[in-house]
């Protein structure tokens, strides 16, 4: 396999702080404690799943959390983001209201999905989030086609698809990858490449590790980004849907990461038969996306160690309170089923 992704796939690499120059504490606060809610979010969720609180499995990005964090800086509510089966970041970075992930996440009626989703059926449509499904690459036409509608409609809305790595070797992805082209969609496509596919490596799978070829290969503009580093990807992906937005095509953007967690639940995956070890693991957590931010602006004296331990606080007092109310809110009722599956009939006749 072609190791054209260089020093992004090293796990031995890039364990610095971020660079900053040019920023400004009122946009890297807020992207220091929206990284921070979610990872800790997620944390919530694989302890509650070990603990067998969580009936359903959770699909968890813990060390990912830079890439949604980076991307909605640029986004709007007005605008058609789909996810995939590991979506908690997606959504809590454009609304970060984890007591309806964890109410829905329990199956509780309070949740995003009124407790019928899980954890991998979220929607939040008044937030832009148009849902998330367990079908691998099973969005991604979907968002095409909310971006040809919103050209249709002469708004500047765009469409988003999140896309992993491994869901690239879905055949619609590349029909879409086709037609956004050809029809000059606003669209963007977010690849994060955290380099496994469930449990098989990418090296297994695919002759070289970079999945930018295939914008490539269908003539879209792309950008190739380190996908813990929050402060380039928000950089790097206003470039591209400001372009989007202004009648220039779709665009591609690939963000190079790792999941701390195994494909599900709170285990690592080190003994399953993959090409993943606890050395590989230690040195993705150096270059935790959250560490290397804080540790940038504490260098540039605009951060101390003292406010995170305090913002570290707040948001843990506010997850345990948010956990123990959605442990104690009600399911559906029996009748929700059928509520939610068949539609009214609108006919006056």
């Amino acid at each position: 396999m072609k190791n054209d992704l260089k020093d992004l796939s090293n796990p031995e690499k890039c364990h610095g702080a971020v660079s900053i120059a040019n920023q400004d504490i009122g946009s890297l606060k807020p992207m220091l404690k929206s990284m921070l809610l979610i990872r800790k979010a997620e944390q919530h969720l694989a302890l509650g799943r070990k603990n067998g609180l969580i009936g359903g499995p959770v699909h968890l990005g813990v060390g990912q959390e830079a890439i949604a964090v980076g991307i909605s800086q640029n986004l709007k509510s007005t605008d058609y983001i789909f996810g995939a089966h590991r979506s908690h970041s997606h959504l809590l970075a454009l609304n970060p209201d984890f007591y309806r992930l964890f109410a829905e996440v329990l199956g509780k009626e309070t949740g995003f999905s009124k407790g019928m989703g899980g954890s991998m059926h979220l929607y939040d449509q008044q937030n832009g989030f148009y849902g998330s499904v367990p079908i691998v690459a099973g969005t991604v036409a979907l968002a095409l086609g909310a971006a040809i509608a919103a050209k249709l409609q002469e708004t500047d809305h765009i469409g988003l698809a999140y896309i992993g790595d491994g869901a690239v070797e879905e055949g619609v992805v590349h029909e879409s990858f086709n037609l956004a082209k050809i029809q000059d969609a606003p669209m963007l496509f977010v690849i994060e490449n955290n380099l496994f596919a469930s449990h098989m490596n990418i090296s297994l799978r695919q002759p070289s590790d970079m999945i930018s070829r295939f914008a490539v290969a269908n003539d879209i503009p792309y950008k190739l980004v380190d996908g813990n580093d929050v402060v380039a990807i928000a950089k790097a992906s206003k470039e591209l849907i400001d372009d989007i937005r202004s009648g220039k095509g779709p665009a591609l953007i690939e963000l190079v990461t790792y999941r701390w967690y195994g494909h599900v639940d709170w285990r690592d995956d080190v003994d399953v038969g993959v090409e993943r070890s606890l050395d590989d693991i230690e040195n993705w957590r150096k270059r935790d996306p959250i560490k290397r931010l804080s540790k940038a602006m504490i260098d540039a004296e605009m951060w101390s160690q003292n406010q995170e331990v305090d913002l570290n606080n707040e948001l843990e007092e506010s997850m345990k309170s948010a956990w123990d109310k959605a442990m104690s809110d009600p399911y559906p009722s029996s009748d929700a089923t059928l509520k939610y599956v068949y539609a009214e009939s609108k006919n006056d006749s």
